[in-house]
């Protein structure tokens, strides 16, 4: 499985950015499509999640309202629209992906792209 995250950049405080993950792999069964974060000097963290199959999503609590996760089967691509973005949403942001449950946890994503950087000034 391959992913290839696009759609970081610069963007001020109260704008919109949407990120973009494609996948290479297969997408059947219990595919989910993980976002995670990792600020400076920080842990990654997770964002946010969809699962191919149905398209149920997951959504930190620090982004609730304000980030959603969609799909595009025919595309094999995953979205991260964040919205009213905020300083402390700096971050490298990376897509993963895994088969199963422990959407949250990371260790259980074995697929990871290399990550995107969003820069949110003030």
């Amino acid at each position: 499985v391959q992913l290839q995250a696009s759609g970081g950049g610069l963007v001020q405080a109260g704008g919109s950015l949407r990120l973009a993950c494609e996948t290479s792999g297969r997408t059947d069964s219990d595919f989910i499509m993980g976002w995670f974060r990792q600020a400076p000097g920080k842990k990654r963290e997770f964002v946010g999640a969809i699962r191919w199959r149905g398209g149920t999503t997951y959504v930190a609590n620090s982004v609730e309202g304000r980030f959603t996760i969609s799909r595009d089967n025919a595309k094999n691509t995953a979205y991260l629209q964040m919205n009213s973005l905020k300083p402390e949403d700096t971050a490298v942001y990376f897509c993963a992906a895994k088969w199963g449950e422990g959407v949250t946890m990371e260790p259980r994503y074995h697929y990871w792209g290399l990550g995107t950087l969003v820069t949110v000034s003030s």
